[in-house]
This record gives C-alpha cells, structure tokens and sequence, in this order.
C-alpha cells in the first residue's frame, strides 16, 4: 500500500487531500507545516510527499531540499502551490498550481506510486 505524507498549513487543504487519496485507497498522513513535514518523514517512511510551498517557517522549497539529501532522496515529492513561479523545480517532480484537479493529483499519486513500487 502506498503511504503519502501532506504537508500544508491550510487545514481545508489537509483535509481534502488526505480524504480524497483516503477515497482512493491510500493511506495518508498530515503535519501541518515543514518542520513537523520533515519531522514525521525522518521518523516513518512515506512512499510520496505531498508538500505546499508558501507556510510559516521551513516552506515547500526547503523541505524538498531536505528531503533530497536525506537518507531516502528518491522519495517522489509533489508539490502544490498557487505561486508555482516560486518552486525550485529541480526538487520537485510533479507540481500543481492551486485551485488544481484532485482527480488528476490522486491520478498521479497512483501513478508515482506505481512507478515506485518493485517490478514482480
């Protein structure tokens, strides 16, 4: 089963997206902002991170920086933002400009997901 971690600071955003993949049979969790992001990603293992870019204090840029020097830098990460000018894309591979089309973000969550998971 694929584990998705979303960080954002919008609750309604939170919620929405961790109902929406939830719907969809993959199992979510959500922090609020980058640094307890970042925090829940050093302790668990997540499949996909899901990340806002504009929050107070450690935004989307810098958690996917972290995230690819971490122990696990191949993690997919997607980001979400309505201020899309402002990623660093090289960090980033997939993003999505709010408002954006929940079905294509869960679409291509299962398509990360699918692409990440070990050939049988």
């Amino acid at each position: 089963m694929c584990r998705v971690l979303i960080i954002d600071d919008e609750e309604a955003v939170r919620c929405l997206l961790t109902d929406a993949l939830s719907m969809n049979g993959i199992d979510t969790d959500a922090a609020n902002n980058g640094s307890d992001g970042l925090e829940k990603f050093h302790q668990e293992k997540f499949d996909i991170v899901i990340t806002d870019l504009v929050m107070p204090g450690i935004n989307g840029n810098s958690v996917a920086r972290e995230i690819r020097i971490s122990e696990r830098p191949d993690t997919p990460i997607i980001g979400i933002s309505g201020t899309t000018w402002l990623f660093e894309d090289d960090h980033f591979d997939l993003v999505f400009e709010k408002p954006m089309s929940i079905a294509s973000l869960v679409g291509a969550v299962k398509n990360l997901a699918l692409a990440d998971s070990p050939a049988i």
